[in-house]
């Protein structure tokens, strides 16, 4: 028991044991210096006759017998030292005095082969050098910390590993990606097992981080070949494209009904197919119509995206509206074109509003905007439609009105009788404008994929902040049960939050059942940190007081994945969590892990795609004449219906004058 009087007990024990190493010592002295001592004349009967005692007690039979005698004793008295705990101390230095000591201390022998005057005293003097040696290096060791803090494991890695699902679940939809991670101080291999996609899959990353080359471009591959439709949006056109095409080159056989390929570029129309987004007979109501028209808008206008239901943002959406459902009412649709849309804004006031008043489905929408201009309120008028104008003008080039007047294919790309692979190229130096056409093209593609008994599809978006998708927490929410598997890639969180909202944008995060993380900081870090959860984790602390050093040990829930370690994650090192199937349960959702690449193949695979083959042969002079015949259309349009209505005299009223 560590009571004081147990403690002084064991203190005058270790006094006496190394008392007797010494009075060993100096027997051992005496007996093998007697000459020595006799003529300093330190002799006498008493100790003639001890000497003769221990003698036949074979103490001094061999001459380092009783020196290894006196140092067992010296080694019995250091073992229950208690020296006071430094942390300066280094083992080093105390096996330095050790070996310095047991040298002087047997090696002091040596000295009296010599038999020069006085050796046996400098062999005295030498021996017992060593002896303090061999008490002081010893005294130190007791005094060095044995157990230290600051282990090999500095940044706590081996603390913070944890198992992971190591075993490889397919099915008919999944994505599996190779991977290894560490668990404690070994390496083992793993699988990402993505079995439901149609929960959402967000992929983040910094860029650099390979978000495209180790995670999207196996999504691509892995559900073309087991036969998905498919959309992608390449924001940094060809890069994605071309892995689509050679995938679907080379998989296209496995489907029921060989898809067809379909690119949509505005930069290089000779390989860019022609679609129009508005196409009639894909909307079915003016409520189709309203949806186009917040799309185009809010992606050519991205701060209105924060302001929906303020009045300056609703009368430019109500106004185009009216616009498009005018177009799709007119002839069956013939003019139902974005290009036609873009001119028929730009007519005057009062030649459009007479065209726009002869529908009646549209009469509420336009009746604010013709009581405005009748009451000569140009500057309502003007602040109403004129950011509509303004920003849809911006559209108004004969590259656009050419690939978005035609009819090459329609966006129902998981139509059973005629399957499609579409890819659409954004140019990251015309994000604006670019970007406000394609979030039009999906916005009209998700209205068609969305429906049942369809082919299962995937819609895969690179940089997805970059295009404004209307209701996409509504997609991930419903098109699981129509088989379409939505992936989107971002770089952070901020920057989904600065294009969609801070409230759509949590929305996203948080309705998404599988996420694939590269490095990303800040909040997105934490908020991935908190969703993966804790775990159990070994503490350790050390105490050092006067006379005793304590270690005490803990177990304590910490975070399985911090903040920290996201944010300083390498290339190809990915954190996330998988969601399951009520058929395939999957314990270790959580992963923190390495993706294996096979980086030989895939650039030995990269080195032998092909190029998109080219769709037409264009020359700038007919594309001008396509531009050209948009206008002109819309020209005669107008005419043609306002001379109608001026020869109806049952709509002479609807005819505005010139202000």
């Amino acid at each position: 028991m560590q009571t004081g009087e147990n403690e002084q007990a064991l203190r005058k024990i270790l006094d006496m044991t190394r008392l007797i190493s010494i009075l060993l010592l100096a027997l051992h002295f005496y007996y093998y210096g007697y000459s020595f001592f006799e003529q300093l004349d330190f002799r006498s009967k008493f100790s003639d006759r001890i000497l003769e005692n221990i003698f036949k007690a074979g103490l001094f039979s061999h001459f380092q017998k009783s020196k290894l005698l006196a140092l067992l004793f010296v080694f019995i008295s250091l073992l229950g030292a208690r020296g006071r705990k430094n942390e300066k101390l280094k083992t080093k230095t105390a096996l330095y005095f050790v070996f310095s000591g047991l040298l002087f201390y047997f090696g002091s022998g040596f000295i009296l082969w010599l038999e020069f005057d006085y050796a046996f005293a400098f062999y005295i003097l030498i021996a017992s050098l060593g002896f303090l040696l061999i008490i002081t290096g010893g005294t130190l060791l007791t005094r060095i910390i044995s157990r230290s803090l600051s282990g090999k494991d500095i940044f706590n890695k081996e603390n913070e590993t944890f198992p992971q699902e190591e075993r490889l679940l397919q099915n008919e939809y999944s994505i599996n990606l190779p991977a290894q991670y560490r668990l404690k101080d070994k390496v083992r291999k793993s699988w990402i097992n993505i079995i439901n996609p149609f929960r959402g899959l967000l992929v983040c990353g910094s860029p650099g981080s390979g978000k495209s080359y180790f995670v999207i471009r196996h999504i691509i591959t892995q559900h073309i070949s087991k036969g998905f439709t498919m959309f992608v949006y390449d924001f940094k056109f060809d890069d994605l494209t071309k892995i689509t095409y050679n995938a679907y080159l080379k998989y296209r056989h496995i489907y029921r009904v060989e898809p067809q390929f379909f690119v949509i570029n505005f930069d290089d129309l000779n390989r860019s197919h022609r679609c129009n987004p508005l196409e009639p007979s894909s909307m079915t109501d003016i409520t189709d119509a309203a949806e186009s028209a917040r799309t185009i808008l809010l992606g050519l206008n991205r701060e209105w995206i924060k302001k929906q239901g303020d009045f300056f943002v609703e009368s430019p959406i109500n106004f185009l509206t009216a616009v498009i459902w005018y177009l799709k009412k007119y002839n069956n649709g013939e003019y139902c074109t974005l290009p036609h849309v873009i001119e028929l804004m730009q007519l005057e006031y009062h030649n459009l509003f007479t065209l726009l008043r002869c529908e009646k489905e549209i009469e509420v929408l336009i009746n604010p905007f013709v009581s405005a201009y009748l009451n000569e309120a140009n500057e309502q008028l003007e602040g109403q439609i004129a950011s509509a104008k303004i920003a849809m003008s911006r559209l108004s080039s004969p590259q656009l009105y050419y690939v978005l007047s035609g009819n090459d294919f329609n966006l129902d790309i998981n139509n059973p009788l005629k399957p499609k692979i579409i890819c659409m190229g954004n140019n990251p130096q015309k994000i604006q404008t670019y970007g406000a056409v394609l979030s039009l093209y999906i916005n009209r593609l998700i209205k068609q994929v969305n429906q049942k008994d369809k082919l299962k599809s995937s819609l895969i978006f690179d940089e997805f902040p970059t295009v404004y998708l209307n209701n996409i927490d509504s997609l991930i929410a419903t098109a699981r049960s129509n088989k379409v598997a939505t992936s989107l890639g971002i770089q952070d969180l901020s920057q989904l939050k600065k294009d969609y909202g801070r409230e759509l944008a949590d929305v996203i995060m948080n309705i998404t059942g599988n996420i694939i993380s590269g490095q990303v900081s800040g909040d997105t870090a934490k908020q991935l940190s908190e969703r993966f959860g804790r775990i159990m984790q070994d503490r350790e602390s050390l105490s050092i007081n006067s006379s005793d050093t304590s270690i005490s040990r803990s177990r304590q829930l910490e975070s399985a994945v911090p903040a920290s370690k996201i944010s300083c994650l390498s290339s190809g090192e990915f954190v996330g969590m998988t969601a399951d199937n009520p058929d395939c349960r999957i314990e270790l959702k959580t992963f923190h892990s390495e993706i294996l690449n096979d980086h030989k193949s895939l650039q030995k695979e990269t080195e032998n795609y092909k190029d998109f083959p080219a769709v037409r042969t264009l020359n700038s002079t007919m594309v001008e004449r396509m531009y050209g015949q948009v206008k002109n259309d819309i020209q005669e349009l107008a005419e043609s219906e306002i001379n109608a209505i001026s020869e109806d005299h049952s709509r002479l009223h609807l005819i505005l004058k010139k202000k």
